[in-house]
């Protein structure tokens, strides 16, 4: 127990924050229905409560180690390729395919797991994207191929293989960095991520006006964008010398990427979603929509924060 203490003290002191704050979150939230009972609170306080279970798993799978993280990632992501799936319109003879591309997702695990990051970086793109092209074709039907090829697998790069790259930060080595490991590099992600989207949110309430893409997200305005971005880098800067290896200059670029790159996995989904007429992906998660209504920016700043690390921090 005390080796496990010591070797995790950062990040159990980070969980202890998180915790921390929605305990604050949820004690603010009550106090504010006592104050205004004719106000209705139920939905913030809905979605503090699944920010509770959300923070919970994650901290355990985290904490457990790479095979549990590992195994946990890969359900998240079928979970929203089943959601993904559910809500696009596909042909009756595609159900033969998307066996297919859930069959992927233990596979795209495995690399990580045996740490074969070759393959980790190149099964979906490269393989899946050529067996489930010719699947298709094998099925005889020549109607609707573009679209159902397109539509599968933008799917299993968005909820597979951009996910996948949450757990293989646990690929990342950082030899000369004891106290960096996957499960700091992870958090670092995942915090930041969502704090981005929380800063854009209250920023463009606070002092938005201009709208940035008003057709597809009329919600994000410019001041939510840079508020949000500028809050992000300050907290990048800050957490950085305990999670990650990154110094000063790296750190500030690799706030703005997740800044950046939330911004625009958000609008992305809210592209889909408009496209499809809904408002929210699903109801797996009480306050906050589906599945993909919460990794939307997840599915940009995975990756690029991942090869970021990779390439210029290790």
């Amino acid at each position: 127990m005390t080796e496990f203490i010591n070797t995790n003290m950062h990040l159990l002191i980070a969980f202890a924050g998180i915790f921390l704050v929605l305990l604050i979150a949820g004690t603010t939230a009550a106090i504010l229905k006592h104050r205004n009972p004719q106000k209705d609170y139920s939905n913030l306080q809905q979605r503090i409560k699944t920010w509770w279970y959300i923070a919970f798993f994650f901290a355990a799978a985290l904490l457990l180690g790479k095979g549990f993280f590992v195994i946990f990632m890969a359900f998240v992501s079928f979970l929203a390729m089943k959601e993904y799936f559910s809500l696009i319109p596909t042909r009756r003879v595609d159900r033969r395919v998307l066996l297919w591309a859930y069959i992927a997702v233990p596979v795209q695990y495995c690399w990580i797991h045996i740490g074969w990051y070759g393959m980790f970086i190149i099964f979906i793109p490269v393989y899946m994207f050529l067996l489930t092209g010719l699947r298709l074709v094998l099925v005889g039907r020549t109607d609707g191929f573009l679209r159902s090829a397109g539509t599968i697998h933008w799917g299993m790069m968005a909820t597979v293989f951009s996910l996948s790259h949450i757990a293989g930060l646990f690929l990342v080595t950082t030899p000369d960095h004891p106290q960096v490991s996957g499960q700091t590099l992870v958090f670092y992600l995942l915090f930041l991520t969502q704090i981005n989207d929380v800063a854009q949110y209250i920023w463009g309430k606070s002092f938005g006006k201009r709208k940035v893409v008003p057709q597809i997200s009329p919600g994000k305005t410019w001041a939510g964008l840079i508020g949000g971005v500028a809050t992000t880098t300050v907290l990048a800067v800050l957490l950085a010398p305990y999670l990650t290896p990154m110094n000063l200059i790296h750190s500030i670029f690799a706030g703005i990427i997740i800044g950046l790159a939330g911004f625009f996995g958000d609008i992305t989904i809210s592209a889909l979603k408009r496209d499809l007429k809904i408002k929210d992906s699903g109801s797996f998660l009480p306050g906050h929509g589906g599945i993909l209504d919460r990794i939307d920016s997840l599915t940009f700043t995975a990756p690029l924060f991942l090869h970021f690390v990779r390439y210029f921090c290790t």
